[in-house]
């Protein structure tokens, strides 16, 4: 029987086994949603912490509760390893690894190859391989695919390989796994079609495309979408400042256009391991055929400024109150790279707090959900230690010289913020209208 009509009975009854490599923000919702669907999973991993946490019935990823992560444990249909030779029993191979950038901003595959390395090791005829993880068009057909094949297996033949891009959005309570829509393209019809079938059966919609290298740049496409729009917003903030606008009633007032405009907000810079990251892939790929992506340099260049420009409204907003920005103590509330989430992944805050301190400031902070930050020193410009989250006292507000809302967590109490501060800089708009009546405070906003 050929490999597709096998795997595809075997995806019909739920027979087949899935391997996730990379139990991360995208690899543990994945395989949670697999189990929960009746499928026996096994979750790959170099993370002995992870390994144990799954295997103990702890979720680590705010999106996926324990008691899910618990429940397809003790039915048996999950189970976490570091021992790759496992891959063999998977009749699934979904690889859900990270894919950072290299100091010179060029994509950094080594833990895609090293995925890679371990499937082609342990590979057999008759699985379905499947890469997740963000990257430039090409990398599917053109690395992959002969890493399978230098096994001596042929693509339709033995195995079927196919690029289905994640959609992960950390802590969006209506948007999950089970029904974002999933684009997929195989490098072989074949490969489109059942890797289509596999996810039909845990996602609302599977969206099939013509190859892996239009899925993948697909996935390129809609991140780097946002990073221009983001861009376009954080330079609108600057001239709607320089001209003494409320960018955030400009933001508001064009957006009841209920056609050919789409809201975007400014911010202290952006974060998160997609939209800081993404749209380089494509620009590195667009220059090796010659071609100079120039919205997407520019945009990148006026969000990684946001976080100096932070820095420089908390520094002019100090000089008013003839206050020098060394020696102060600067309370930052929010590190993480967006609301309500613990991720700190390329979060401009922590450009922020290292600025902070290369001026010699003293700079404290307090998130809910981080407990300490950590800096590379390798970028680090200030004294590079490591910070621990503060709690939110009255002594601790009324402390700082100036307050910098970096994260506009929900829990934060901004009316009580708004009652002790003396100065506060707002990068989120998180002091509405109504916070900000009888303040105390002098609100400096983005």
């Amino acid at each position: 029987m050929a490999i597709k009509e096998i795997l595809k009975t075997k995806i019909e009854d739920k027979s087949a086994i899935i391997g996730v490599i990379g139990l991360g923000y995208v690899g543990l919702p994945l395989i949670i949603e697999f189990c929960c669907t009746g499928f026996r999973a096994i979750g790959f991993e170099v993370d002995d912490k992870k390994v144990d946490s799954i295997n103990s019935c702890k979720s680590y990823i705010v999106d996926v509760p324990s008691d899910r992560v618990e429940r397809c444990v003790r039915d048996g249909k999950l189970t976490a390893t570091t021992d790759f030779s496992n891959l063999d029993k998977c009749d699934v191979i979904i690889i859900c690894v990270p894919t950072p950038l290299r100091k010179t901003k060029d994509p950094d595959l080594s833990y895609i190859l090293a995925a890679g390395e371990q499937i082609k090791k342990y590979a057999r005829s008759g699985q379905l391989v499947i890469l997740e993880s963000t990257t430039y068009p090409g990398t599917t057909d053109e690395i992959l695919m002969p890493m399978l094949e230098d096994t001596g297996l042929k693509i339709d033949e033995d195995f079927l390989l196919a690029f289905s891009p994640e959609r992960v959005d950390p802590g969006n309570p209506q948007f999950q796994t089970h029904n974002i829509p999933k684009v997929v393209g195989g490098v072989s019809p074949d490969s489109t079609e059942i890797t289509s079938l596999l996810y039909s059966k845990i996602v609302e919609r599977v969206h099939p495309v013509s190859s892996a290298r239009v899925a993948e740049a697909a996935k390129l496409w809609e991140n780097t979408f946002r990073a221009i729009n983001i861009g376009m917003a954080n330079e609108m903030a600057k001239l709607c400042r320089a001209l003494g606008i409320d960018t955030w009633e400009v933001v508001r007032a064009a957006a009841t256009k209920p056609f050919g405009f789409l809201p975007f907000y400014p911010g202290p810079g952006i974060g998160g391991h997609c939209i800081p990251l993404d749209p380089h892939y494509l620009s590195w790929k667009a220059r090796q055929h010659g071609f100079d992506s120039k919205f997407i340099t520019l945009a990148e260049e006026v969000n990684s400024s946001m976080p100096r420009y932070v820095v420089e409204l908390v520094r002019d907003a100090l000089n008013q109150e003839q206050k020098p920005i060394k020696g102060t103590r600067i309370l930052i509330i929010g590190v993480a790279y967006k609301k309500d989430i613990d991720d700190v992944r390329e979060s401009p805050a922590l450009s922020v707090i290292d600025l902070l301190r290369s001026l010699g400031a003293e700079v404290i902070y307090h998130d809910p959900f981080v407990p300490e930050v950590t800096f590379d020193h390798a970028y680090t410009i200030g004294s590079g230690e490591p910070l621990y989250n503060q709690e939110l006292t009255d002594e601790l507000i009324q402390s700082a010289d100036c307050i910098v809302i970096c994260t506009d967590h929900s829990n934060i109490d901004y009316k009580r913020l708004c009652k002790l501060a003396d100065l506060i800089v707002d990068t989120r708009n998180a002091l509405s209208e109504e916070v900000r009546n009888g303040s105390k405070a002098k609100i400096i906003r983005l």
